[in-house]
């Protein structure tokens, strides 16, 4: 089993998750970044078998109740990569004007 600085203890239940955003910079007021992490979740559902209960996405950070075999290595690969596709989205210096 990889290492995970995430404890799954049980994979057949469902665990609740809440990924923030760095320095807590409202990211997901805007619609391309928020359309990310949708598109993402979806793939998951798709390609990965996430049972996804439910989700909130508020501007800084996301709550999500999940299921899925392998969750302590499927997340940081989701975390990862919404992460990188997010950062390329959204402009530099923009959240120091929104502020």
């Amino acid at each position: 089993m990889a290492r995970s600085r995430y404890r799954i203890c049980d994979e057949k239940a469902p665990h609740f998750f809440t990924c923030t955003v760095l320095n807590w910079i409202p990211l997901f007021t805007r619609p391309q970044t928020a359309g990310i992490i949708l598109d993402a979740l979806r793939y998951r559902q798709k390609e990965s078998g996430w049972k996804i209960y439910g989700y909130v996405m508020l501007e800084n950070h996301l709550h999500m109740i999940v299921q899925a075999e392998n969750l302590a290595v499927e997340l940081p690969h989701f975390k990862s990569y919404t992460a990188q596709r997010a950062w390329i989205a959204f402009p530099r210096g923009a959240w120091e004007r929104e502020q």
